[in-house]
């Protein structure tokens, strides 16, 4: 099995990756390893006693102190054992290779790393600020009181709180409460519960949170400060021998410096020797001092973070590998930062007018669904737009007779009405027109609304707005030129059957024969009823036969306008003037939806992450 050692600082390089890499949590937009990583954080309200055990288990006056709120960001604590003799040293995350020996000077830096974020100002930030300690087993091997130092992480959170004071926002309060669970919220988080022996175990705050996120106690830590601080003639057994309030873990006593004794600069070294005799020498809690003090809840800590890293590590280990495959994955679908030199871009571009092309494709051969609309408008709409046209009213007897009386002018017609009808036949072609034009509208939207989809259904195009537009823009200006060659080329098919009769579709007409068997129409029935009604008859047979040729025809026409050009040259003027553009407008065109760019950047980063934690598994030293 992995030693404790391995196991706690995979953890801390891993965590020092996430904080790196801009994983510290509470970011539902990308896969998260920080909450998936076993911590201990440590809960308490304000002047409870949190920094001064802090600096006890680490051994070293570094935490800046005052009123109010102090921690205004979380600060994640990674101590570190190194060889003995080696110089015990601190150092920062974001001030990569220096060294810090003065403490003091580390105190400084929590302070200034802290305005630089939050400004000077009394807000708060949930960036973390990532601090190693590095200290070797002991202070020094002749003295009987030497710091056992363990690999260990901690998280110090802002101080819980009640109200907000002057310079604060009323929504402190919450804020503080809302970052406090966003770190014990997690299944893997431990919480070091801190409240001091001198107030109420009933109305403490780090219990409080503690009771509602871990109401088994199961990995919550009690922490009773202040002990020494406490009216004469009490204690705390009540709370320390779990009879107040029980958890799965021992409560741990600490006396920590007071106040007199850090304004006199009294070394930990006799502060954790005065924390000793304490507990040896007290008759109330004598017969729990090999379980109370600052060195045995960081050895407990440190033994039960190891053994929760030993469960979860197999779990964690899945959670890479799983979240690597799906961030390629996304990497993938987002593609590939853009090219910076014109050839490449040009080639970029083309590569995206083909993708869209394809989809726009697939959308009028059936690939895609879209394009049996168009058979809809010539296997329905056309057809019943023809049933409608007025040919009725048109051709009805009076409006016959009306035709045909205005063509005669003041000289009847002697045989047939030559001109009325000829007028006849015009006036009814004419509504052809209609139809025609219809149909080139509908099939010039239904191609509309098809490049729209296939803009929006081709992927690669969604990291370019500016080049979509430009696309849909050139498809859609190609559409009108088509839709105006297709009317063109329509109405002319309507026009040309105006143009020229069929003679013979006449001279098949029925003729009256007269007594003596010769075909005629006779010239005293030109305005009888019956003569009208034939004219109108044959007229609207004509017109039929016409209806049935167009029926057929127009489609034809605006297929082979519209619909093929449209598979054929969409883009062919986008094209041209493609090849006309300089350098710097095809990077224009390839500027890229700052969201997009944003996401790949996350993505990148996330599974730089992912891939160095799992490089660190991997690199753990196994040992039976």
């Amino acid at each position: 099995m992995a030693t404790m050692e391995s196991l706690i600082g995979l953890v801390n390089r891993i965590q020092r990756a996430c904080t790196v890499l801009g994983d510290y949590g509470g970011d539902s937009a990308l896969p998260t390893l920080w909450e998936a990583l076993p911590s201990v954080a440590v809960v308490g309200g304000q002047s409870s006693g949190k920094s001064s055990v802090l600096e006890s288990i680490v051994g070293r006056d570094f935490l800046p102190r005052g009123s109010g709120i102090v921690t205004r960001r979380p600060l994640v604590l990674q101590l570190h054992k190194i060889e003995e003799g080696l110089q015990e040293y601190a150092e920062f995350l974001h001030l990569p290779k220096k060294k810090l020996t003065d403490f003091s000077m580390v105190r400084k830096e929590i302070q200034d790393e802290t305005d630089r974020m939050t400004g000077k100002s009394k807000q708060i930030s949930p960036v973390p600020i990532n601090l190693s300690i590095y200290s070797p087993n002991g202070l020094s091997d002749n003295h009987p009181f030497f710091f056992v130092v363990v690999n260990l992480t901690l998280i110090d959170l802002p101080g819980l709180t009640k109200v907000a004071v002057e310079g604060q926002p009323e929504s402190i309060v919450q804020d503080i409460d809302n970052m406090v669970r966003s770190y014990v919220d997690k299944p893997n988080c431990l919480i070091l519960a801190i409240t001091p022996a001198n107030q109420d175990i009933a109305t403490s705050d780090a219990i409080k949170i503690a009771r509602e996120v871990d109401p088994t106690g199961e990995k919550t830590y009690g922490v009773l400060t202040k002990l020494d601080l406490m009216d004469k003639g009490t204690n705390a057994l009540e709370v320390l021998e779990g009879r107040s309030y029980r958890l799965q873990h021992p409560w741990v006593g600490i006396v920590n410096r007071s106040q007199a004794d850090i304004n006199k600069n009294v070394d930990m070294i006799a502060s954790r020797q005065r924390e000793r005799e304490f507990f040896a020498c007290s008759p109330d809690y004598g017969h729990l001092a090999s379980q109370m003090g600052s060195e045995y809840l960081a050895k407990l800590l440190s033994k039960h973070l190891e053994s929760v890293i030993r469960a979860r590590l197999p779990g964690i280990a899945s959670l890479i590998n799983r979240s690597i495959d799906e961030l390629e994955a996304e990497l993938g679908h987002l593609g590939r930062p853009v090219a910076v030199d014109s050839g490449a871009q040009l080639y970029t571009i083309l590569e995206l007018c083909r993708a869209f092309d394809r989809v726009f494709k697939e959308h009028l051969d059936g690939g895609r669904p879209g394009g049996d609309r168009i058979y809809g408008v010539f296997d329905h709409q056309l057809p019943a737009a023809l049933r409608k046209l007025p040919f009725d009213r048109h051709l009805s007897l009076q409006n016959v007779r009306k035709v045909i009386s205005e063509a005669d002018g003041y000289q009847p017609h002697l045989i047939a009405p030559e001109q009325g009808y000829r007028r006849l036949i015009d006036s009814s072609l004419n509504y052809f027109k209609g139809p025609a034009e219809a149909s080139v509208d509908a099939i010039h939207f239904i191609l509309k609304e098809l490049v729209r989809r296939s803009i929006g259904e081709t992927q690669e195009l969604k990291r370019f707005p500016t080049l979509r537009a430009e696309i849909a823009g050139a498809a859609n200006e190609a559409l009108e030129r088509f839709r105006e060659e297709s009317k063109k080329t329509t109405l002319r098919l309507v026009e040309m059957e105006s143009s020229y009769l069929t003679v013979d579709f006449f001279r098949k007409l029925p003729q009256e024969v007269d007594k003596g068997g010769n075909p005629t129409l006779l010239s005293a029935d030109r305005y009888a009823e019956g003569h009208f009604r034939r004219i109108g008859s044959n007229v609207s047979s004509y017109v039929g036969m016409v209806s049935e040729t167009l029926r057929n025809t127009i489609p034809k026409a605006v297929v082979h306008c519209q619909v093929r050009e449209a598979q054929r040259a969409l883009l062919d003027h986008f094209y041209a003037n493609l090849g006309k553009k300089e350098g710097k407008q095809l990077a224009e065109l390839l500027d890229e939806d700052p969201a997009l760019m944003e996401r790949r950047q996350q993505c990148s980063k996330r599974l730089e992450l992912y891939k160095s934690a799992r490089d660190e598994i991997d690199a753990v030293s196994w040992s039976k």
